[in-house]
């Protein structure tokens, strides 16, 4: 069981940088996602890497300006946010994969989240 949690968020102004932390406990999984859900929206996807071989992806809409990376020895992913826009607003999860997927359902394991807020 792999036991996520994060860390790094919090207020920031538009044109911004934050950097998202997530310390992945227990069993190792195949790749590691982060997902953001803003009020009233659905949770979303924002990008995942593989632990093994480093791949990556994003959503189009952070494509760019976010940079997904790991550190295998102390099973940790990051999230380095740059240029944030208000829209960037969400409460931002780390979740675990036996899959390389931008779907939800594939995460099995969820941290409780951290906020992140841009001000315009």
């Amino acid at each position: 069981q792999v036991q996520p949690v994060e860390s790094g968020g919090g207020l920031v102004q538009a044109g911004g940088s934050l950097r998202l932390s997530c310390a992945a406990s227990g069993r190792t999984s195949y790749a590691m996602g982060w997902f953001r859900q803003a009020p009233g929206q659905e949770r979303e996807f924002v990008a995942f890497i593989v632990w093994g071989g480093g791949s990556t992806y994003y959503a189009d809409s952070v494509k760019d300006r976010f940079t997904i990376s790991k550190d295998n020895a102390k099973n940790a992913v990051y999230l380095q946010m740059n240029s944030l826009k208000p829209e960037d607003t969400a409460v931002y999860y780390c979740a675990s994969s036996h899959a390389h997927s931008m779907q939800a359902n594939d995460y099995n394991y969820w941290g409780q989240g951290t906020q992140v807020t841009v001000s315009s």
